[in-house]
């Protein structure tokens, strides 16, 4: 039995020296490879850090970047709907220029370009011209009357006329007062958008141009509102 187990244990330490040697030359081939090659891959295993440091990086400023600037157009945003906002009263009281001018800031507000004043003696039907923000080309009737006056069909007809005039794609009338229902009717039946005193309201408090087109028609109150309205102003 003890010869048998000096067997064992000699195999044992033969197979450990094997395994040894065998580690040894893996690692020597290794060590060899690497101090062989070293010159030529260092450079690839270089570069390939710098370029993923670069992508993260870049990735990281990119978000940033993003991130600041979508805070920062809020906040002008936000900043442009506190300066330009009237109470209704205020606007009651501005001259019909004073009106045309705060038609353009609001405009201007809500991303639309090229918006200039143009109303005159000679305007041929057109207070404000320039871009809605989708790139459609508008002309605006501005009309600063007194909350108990209505706007007649007529005026709405010259609108048209002014669009077909200056060759736009959008006719927008803005009022301080209501559209008698004609007027109304005849703006809707022609693609024209009536902004009357509540869409004023809601122009003024935020709400943008283009949102306003979902309630062209509506808004102008039921029988109770028409009757304290009736009683306000009349």
């Amino acid at each position: 039995m003890a010869a048998a187990r000096k067997r064992r244990v000699s195999a044992a330490r033969k197979r450990r020296r094997q395994r040894l040697k065998v580690g040894g030359a893996i690692a020597g081939g290794v060590s060899v490879f690497a101090v062989v090659f070293w010159s030529v891959l260092w450079p690839y295993l270089i570069g390939a850090l710098v370029v993923g440091g670069a992508a993260i990086g870049g990735w990281w400023l990119w978000r940033t970047d993003r991130s600041v600037r979508g805070a920062d157009r809020r906040w002008r945003y936000d900043e442009a709907v506190q300066a330009g906002r009237r109470t209704l009263a205020e606007v009651d009281a501005m001259t019909g220029t004073e009106f045309e001018d705060y038609i353009v800031d609001l405009c201007r507000r809500d991303g639309c370009t090229d918006v200039r004043r143009v109303g005159g003696s000679h305007d041929n039907g057109a207070d404000v011209l320039g871009n809605l923000p989708d790139g459609r080309s508008m002309v605006i009737q501005c009309k600063r009357y007194t909350p108990k006056s209505k706007i007649p069909s007529r005026e709405v007809r010259d609108l048209l006329g002014a669009k077909v005039h200056f060759k736009v794609d959008v006719a927008i009338f803005v009022a301080t007062t209501y559209f008698s229902g004609p007027a109304e009717r005849f703006a809707k039946e022609n693609d024209m958008l009536a902004v009357h005193r509540d869409h004023l309201g809601l122009w003024n408090n935020g709400a943008s141009l283009l949102s306003l087109g979902a309630v062209n028609g509506l808004g102008q109150g039921d029988r109770r509102h028409r009757e304290r309205w009736k009683e306000t102003y009349e």
